[in-house]
Formats: structure tokens, C-alpha cells, sequence
């Protein structure tokens, strides 16, 4: 952890100049929070703790170890209530659930039940904080198809699927997925990833699955920022032209590092949706709001 301090230390700052620049753009996302995050404190957490914890083959994927052998946890590390009514009182922001304690569905060990349970205390923690979730982001983005219907179940609306195409897949071999994902960032491997809302909203919970994930910037790679660039917005000229959905996607703590540089290369992206809403009528609608939409068709 202590070579991504600097990341996490940077992260209040970074929200604040994400929200400054959606904010200027008119910009609405949806932010997935883990539901620890949520908690002022370790005593909140201790009282707020699942009789079914995650029996993780993997011990190491647990945090209740992690919370249980440490009796004291630094705030700027561990909490952020006040982040997340920060990102509230900024117009078209929506907080999603990224599970309660960061749980995997597809580790070996855990069990359904176990994963119900995290969903009930996340939700059941935001409506402590008149917080309303109706998405989700899977952590490591592991969806299990097998879990959805406890979704359905808890009124969790949509989620954010993972691109088509094998180097998403978590059947292949982790190095090569993490290589070809990096050159899919700077040349067209994959595609566009852009889908059409009826793809979208074929089945409950609906799917608005990922286009791109915005990497951070690099100072090694920084030569090839021109690349990156432009990868994004032939992908976002793609779902203009045609009225298909773009999902783009970060950690807010990516940007905890390099914040300037960050900002800049998302205002360039932002720049060009601008030219995109006012020639196609590009909009930009966080997860929820995607989920509205469904009624809206069914009434046409």
C-alpha cells in the first residue's frame, strides 16, 4: 500500500477538480462506493458487520482480517462520508454501491448468500445516510451472471458489464490480459465498445457495460497521450453518429497522482463531447438515469 500513498493522499483534491470540470461540462456519473467508505469511523464498521462473512480460498481478499488486526485505521485512508455529500450536492452526480466491503463473486470460497448479505448491509448503510442506490460496479469487475437475480431481488436497477472480447475476459491468463489491455488504450483491438440502448436494457438488472477504462497518466507513456486520445474519441464519435452509449470509466484515486495532468487530458475528452452534443445531440446521464430510459421506451 505505501507506494499508492500518494494516490490516496491525493484523492480528496482530485474529487474536488473532477467535480469542479463535470460541474463546467454538465457532466452526470455515477460514483461507485464501497460501503466502508460510508463509515466515519472503525467503530462504525465493527457495528455494522455481516454475521456471513466471505469465506474468500484466498484469505488475503478479505478486509475483516485486515479491520480485526487493526484497531485504529487513518481516516484519509480508510473513510470518506464527507466525500460522498461533496459529490451530492453537485447536480447529475449518483452514488452506486461497489459492494459493501469490496466482495468478488467470483473467488473461489464465497458463497451467494454471503454476497446477499453484503449487498442488504451496503444498501441498508446508504439508507442510514439518505443515500438512494439503485447500481451497482462489481469490484475487479467480476460480474457473475449467477448472482443478477439478488440484484433484481434488492432492487438494484443496472450494473456495469465488462467489454466483449477475450482479453476482458477473467478466463484469460492475467498477463495477457493486462498487456493487450494496455495496447487496446493506444490502438483499436477490441472495437468500439459502444452498445445500443435497446442491448442495453434487454434484460433486469439492465447492463451498461464498459467502452474504455481511462488510465492515468503516465509519465513513460506520456509520448503516446496523443494516441490515447484519440483511441477515446473515435469511440465516442462512434456513439454520436450512431445514438449508442459510451461508458467511460476511472477510479477517482487514479488521479490522486499527476492531478494536473489528469484533468487536462479529461477536459480534452470533455471538449469533444461538447462538439459531439451540439452536432448529434450527445448527452451525458449517469447509470441511474440510463435506467429511467426503460420506462420511457416502453411507452413509446
Amino acid at each position: 500500500m505505501d507506494h499508492y500513498k500518494p494516490n490516496l493522499e491525493g484523492v480528496e483534491k482530485a474529487v474536488s477538480e473532477i467535480l469542479r470540470v463535470f460541474s463546467k461540462y454538465s457532466i452526470h456519473a455515477t460514483w461507485a462506493t464501497v460501503g466502508f467508505l460510508l463509515c466515519k469511523n472503525i467503530e462504525e464498521i465493527v457495528s455494522n458487520r455481516p454475521v456471513l462473512l466471505p469465506t474468500y480460498r484466498n484469505r488475503l481478499l478479505s478486509p475483516y482480517d485486515y479491520i480485526d488486526n487493526n484497531h485504529h485505521l487513518e481516516a484519509k485512508y480508510h473513510f470518506a462520508p464527507h466525500l460522498v455529500e461533496r459529490i451530492l450536492g453537485f447536480s447529475g452526480q449518483e452514488i452506486a454501491t461497489h459492494t459493501y466491503s469490496h466482495y468478488y463473486t467470483l473467488e473461489e470460497g464465497q458463497t451467494l448468500a454471503q454476497f446477499e448479505e453484503d449487498i442488504r448491509l451496503a444498501l441498508h448503510l446508504a439508507q442510514n445516510k439518505r443515500i438512494s442506490v439503485n447500481s451497482l460496479v462489481f469490484p475487479r469487475n467480476q460480474c457473475n451472471p449467477q448472482y443478477f437475480f439478488v440484484l433484481n431481488k434488492l432492487g438494484i436497477q443496472c450494473y456495469r458489464g465488462n467489454e466483449k472480447g477475450w482479453m476482458f475476459s477473467t478466463t484469460t491468463l492475467k498477463p495477457f490480459r493486462r498487456l493487450f489491455r494496455l495496447l487496446d488504450s493506444y490502438v483499436n483491438l477490441s472495437g468500439y465498445n459502444t452498445y445500443t440502448l435497446e442491448e442495453c436494457l434487454q434484460t433486469s438488472p439492465f447492463n451498461f457495460p464498459s467502452s474504455r477504462y481511462l488510465r492515468p497518466y503516465s509519465r513513460c507513456l506520456r509520448a503516446f497521450d496523443w494516441l490515447r486520445l484519440k483511441r477515446i474519441k473515435i469511440a465516442m464519435n462512434d456513439a454520436a453518429i450512431h445514438k449508442k452509449v459510451f461508458h467511460l470509466w476511472w477510479h477517482p484515486h487514479n488521479f490522486g497522482r499527476d492531478i494536473e495532468e489528469n484533468i487536462i487530458f479529461l477536459s480534452s475528452i470533455l471538449d469533444h463531447f461538447l462538439l459531439l452534443k451540439n452536432k448529434y445531440g450527445m448527452l451525458s446521464l449517469n447509470m441511474q438515469e440510463m435506467s429511467s430510459l426503460a420506462g420511457v421506451r416502453n411507452v413509446q
